[in-house]
Protein backbone atom coordinates (compact mmCIF):
# COMPACT_ATOMS: atom_id res chain seq x y z
CA UNK A 1 0.00 0.00 0.00
CA UNK A 2 1.33 3.48 -1.23
CA UNK A 3 1.68 6.34 1.06
CA UNK A 4 -1.62 8.37 -0.16
CA UNK A 5 -3.67 5.09 0.32
CA UNK A 6 -2.33 4.89 3.82
CA UNK A 7 -3.22 8.18 4.82
CA UNK A 8 -6.52 7.33 3.06
CA UNK A 9 -7.32 4.37 5.00
CA UNK A 10 -5.99 6.08 7.95
CA UNK A 11 -8.53 9.54 7.56
CA UNK A 12 -11.22 7.00 7.09
CA UNK A 13 -10.19 4.95 10.48
CA UNK A 14 -9.83 8.48 12.72
CA UNK A 15 -13.28 9.93 11.31
CA UNK A 16 -15.13 6.88 11.58
CA UNK A 17 -13.49 6.79 15.71
CA UNK A 18 -13.56 10.57 16.47
CA UNK A 19 -16.20 12.14 13.75
CA UNK A 20 -14.80 14.43 10.59
CA UNK A 21 -14.47 18.05 12.98
CA UNK A 22 -12.30 16.53 15.24
CA UNK A 23 -10.56 14.10 12.93
CA UNK A 24 -7.35 16.89 12.77
CA UNK A 25 -4.09 16.29 9.94
CA UNK A 26 -2.39 15.58 13.09
CA UNK A 27 -4.31 13.01 14.38
CA UNK A 28 -4.61 11.56 10.48
CA UNK A 29 -0.80 11.23 10.37
CA UNK A 30 -0.45 9.65 13.57
CA UNK A 31 -2.65 6.84 12.45
CA UNK A 32 -1.10 6.63 9.59
CA UNK A 33 2.55 6.64 11.15
CA UNK A 34 3.88 9.37 9.03
CA UNK A 35 4.51 13.29 9.66
CA UNK A 36 1.96 16.14 8.80
CA UNK A 37 4.47 17.66 5.95
CA UNK A 38 4.44 14.50 4.13
CA UNK A 39 0.52 14.09 4.22
CA UNK A 40 -0.03 17.72 3.12
CA UNK A 41 2.23 16.43 0.13
CA UNK A 42 -0.05 14.51 -0.94
CA UNK A 43 -3.62 16.52 0.06
CA UNK A 44 -3.31 20.29 -0.07
CA UNK A 45 -6.21 20.75 2.22
CA UNK A 46 -8.08 18.95 4.92
CA UNK A 47 -11.13 18.83 2.56
CA UNK A 48 -9.13 17.29 -0.58
CA UNK A 49 -8.35 14.39 2.07
CA UNK A 50 -11.72 13.78 3.05
CA UNK A 51 -13.49 13.95 -0.10
CA UNK A 52 -10.58 11.24 -1.06
CA UNK A 53 -12.34 9.27 1.45
CA UNK A 54 -15.31 9.66 0.34
CA UNK A 55 -14.81 8.95 -3.69
CA UNK A 56 -12.23 6.27 -3.06
CA UNK A 57 -12.46 4.62 0.46
CA UNK A 58 -16.07 3.92 1.25
CA UNK A 59 -18.26 1.66 -0.89
CA UNK A 60 -18.65 4.07 -3.88
CA UNK A 61 -21.85 5.11 -5.68
CA UNK A 62 -19.44 5.81 -9.13
CA UNK A 63 -19.43 2.16 -9.86
CA UNK A 64 -23.60 1.25 -9.21
CA UNK A 65 -24.58 4.91 -11.39
CA UNK A 66 -22.10 3.12 -14.47
CA UNK A 67 -23.76 -0.49 -14.01
CA UNK A 68 -26.95 1.60 -14.15
CA UNK A 69 -26.11 3.64 -17.20
CA UNK A 70 -25.54 -0.13 -19.24
CA UNK A 71 -28.97 -1.72 -18.34
CA UNK A 72 -31.13 0.58 -19.83
CA UNK A 73 -33.63 -1.27 -21.88
CA UNK A 74 -31.83 -4.42 -20.94
CA UNK A 75 -32.41 -7.19 -18.43
CA UNK A 76 -35.21 -7.12 -15.25
CA UNK A 77 -35.35 -3.47 -14.86
CA UNK A 78 -36.75 -3.97 -10.83
CA UNK A 79 -33.17 -5.79 -10.63
CA UNK A 80 -31.55 -3.13 -11.65
CA UNK A 81 -32.52 -0.46 -9.13
CA UNK A 82 -32.68 -2.84 -6.38
CA UNK A 83 -28.87 -3.34 -7.29
CA UNK A 84 -28.28 0.38 -7.32
CA UNK A 85 -30.49 0.91 -3.89
CA UNK A 86 -28.44 -1.50 -2.03
CA UNK A 87 -25.27 0.12 -3.18
CA UNK A 88 -26.81 3.73 -2.18
CA UNK A 89 -27.94 2.28 1.08
CA UNK A 90 -24.12 1.32 1.96
CA UNK A 91 -22.49 4.30 0.74
CA UNK A 92 -24.82 6.65 2.63
CA UNK A 93 -24.22 3.87 6.02
CA UNK A 94 -20.49 4.44 5.47
CA UNK A 95 -20.51 8.11 5.04
CA UNK A 96 -22.89 9.52 7.30
CA UNK A 97 -20.10 10.19 10.17
CA UNK A 98 -18.14 12.27 7.60
CA UNK A 99 -21.23 13.70 6.29
CA UNK A 100 -22.31 14.62 10.20
CA UNK A 101 -18.98 16.41 10.72
CA UNK A 102 -19.31 18.14 7.55
CA UNK A 103 -22.92 19.45 8.37
CA UNK A 104 -21.73 20.79 11.92
CA UNK A 105 -18.60 22.31 10.55
CA UNK A 106 -19.27 25.39 8.59
CA UNK A 107 -15.37 25.89 7.55
CA UNK A 108 -15.29 21.77 6.97
CA UNK A 109 -18.33 22.65 4.83
CA UNK A 110 -17.93 25.83 2.78
CA UNK A 111 -14.35 23.65 1.91
CA UNK A 112 -16.43 20.86 1.00
CA UNK A 113 -18.92 22.43 -1.27
CA UNK A 114 -15.74 24.30 -3.42
CA UNK A 115 -14.03 21.17 -3.98
CA UNK A 116 -17.33 19.45 -4.52
CA UNK A 117 -17.80 22.55 -7.67
CA UNK A 118 -14.47 22.27 -8.21
CA UNK A 119 -14.64 18.26 -9.65
CA UNK A 120 -18.75 18.33 -10.57
CA UNK A 121 -19.61 16.32 -7.99
CA UNK A 122 -22.37 16.42 -5.13
CA UNK A 123 -25.27 14.77 -3.65
CA UNK A 124 -27.26 15.88 -6.54
CA UNK A 125 -25.25 13.56 -9.25
CA UNK A 126 -27.06 10.36 -8.08
CA UNK A 127 -30.61 11.65 -8.63
CA UNK A 128 -29.86 13.25 -11.65
CA UNK A 129 -27.98 9.35 -12.83
CA UNK A 130 -31.13 7.90 -11.67
CA UNK A 131 -33.55 10.48 -13.04
CA UNK A 132 -32.08 9.94 -16.09
CA UNK A 133 -32.04 6.74 -16.52
CA UNK A 134 -35.60 6.29 -15.35
CA UNK A 135 -36.55 8.62 -17.86
CA UNK A 136 -34.94 6.16 -20.39
CA UNK A 137 -36.58 3.29 -19.11
CA UNK A 138 -40.02 5.12 -19.36
CA UNK A 139 -39.56 6.19 -22.69
CA UNK A 140 -39.11 1.92 -23.57
CA UNK A 141 -42.33 1.39 -21.60
CA UNK A 142 -39.89 0.08 -18.59
CA UNK A 143 -41.12 2.27 -16.18
CA UNK A 144 -45.16 3.31 -15.32
CA UNK A 145 -45.97 6.26 -17.56
CA UNK A 146 -47.88 8.22 -15.39
CA UNK A 147 -44.49 8.69 -13.01
CA UNK A 148 -42.37 11.77 -12.64
CA UNK A 149 -38.93 9.92 -13.10
CA UNK A 150 -36.49 12.75 -11.47
CA UNK A 151 -39.12 12.81 -8.57
CA UNK A 152 -39.16 9.11 -8.58
CA UNK A 153 -35.52 9.05 -8.37
CA UNK A 154 -35.11 11.48 -5.74
CA UNK A 155 -38.17 10.05 -3.39
CA UNK A 156 -35.90 6.20 -3.91
CA UNK A 157 -32.46 8.42 -2.90
CA UNK A 158 -33.93 9.75 0.16
CA UNK A 159 -35.63 6.66 1.37
CA UNK A 160 -31.89 4.79 0.90
CA UNK A 161 -30.05 7.37 2.52
CA UNK A 162 -33.67 7.12 5.54
CA UNK A 163 -32.46 3.67 6.00
CA UNK A 164 -29.10 4.10 6.24
CA UNK A 165 -29.44 6.96 8.99
CA UNK A 166 -31.83 5.01 10.48
CA UNK A 167 -29.97 2.14 10.77
CA UNK A 168 -26.71 3.91 12.05
CA UNK A 169 -29.16 5.06 14.97
CA UNK A 170 -30.85 2.07 15.94
CA UNK A 171 -28.04 -0.65 14.87
CA UNK A 172 -29.79 -4.09 15.67
CA UNK A 173 -31.97 -2.93 18.61
CA UNK A 174 -34.67 -3.74 16.08
CA UNK A 175 -35.54 -5.93 12.82
CA UNK A 176 -35.06 -3.77 10.07
CA UNK A 177 -33.89 -6.21 7.35
CA UNK A 178 -31.61 -7.01 4.97
CA UNK A 179 -30.34 -4.07 2.70
CA UNK A 180 -31.36 -5.77 0.08
CA UNK A 181 -35.14 -6.62 1.42
CA UNK A 182 -35.30 -2.54 2.27
CA UNK A 183 -34.05 -2.04 -1.39
CA UNK A 184 -36.43 -4.62 -2.92
CA UNK A 185 -39.45 -2.73 -0.86
CA UNK A 186 -38.19 0.81 -1.94
CA UNK A 187 -38.25 -0.55 -5.72
CA UNK A 188 -41.09 -2.10 -5.58
CA UNK A 189 -43.03 0.74 -4.17
CA UNK A 190 -41.20 3.46 -6.72
CA UNK A 191 -42.72 0.80 -9.39
CA UNK A 192 -45.96 0.98 -7.84
CA UNK A 193 -45.55 -2.40 -6.65
CA UNK A 194 -45.64 -3.75 -3.14
CA UNK A 195 -43.06 -5.57 -1.05
CA UNK A 196 -43.10 -8.19 1.64
CA UNK A 197 -39.99 -6.76 4.18
CA UNK A 198 -39.66 -4.23 5.71
CA UNK A 199 -38.08 -0.99 4.36
CA UNK A 200 -37.21 1.43 7.26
Amino acid sequence: MGTRERIIGAADQVIRELGAARATTKEIARAAGCSEALLYKHFSRKEELFLAVLLEQMPALAPAMSRLRATAGEGDPAASLEEFAVAAIRFFGRSLPLIAGLLAEATLREGFRQMLAGNGGGPHVPVAVLGRHLAEEQQLGRFPAGTKPHAAAALLLGACFHRAFVVSLVGGSTDLGTDEDAAADLVAAVLGGTGGGPAT
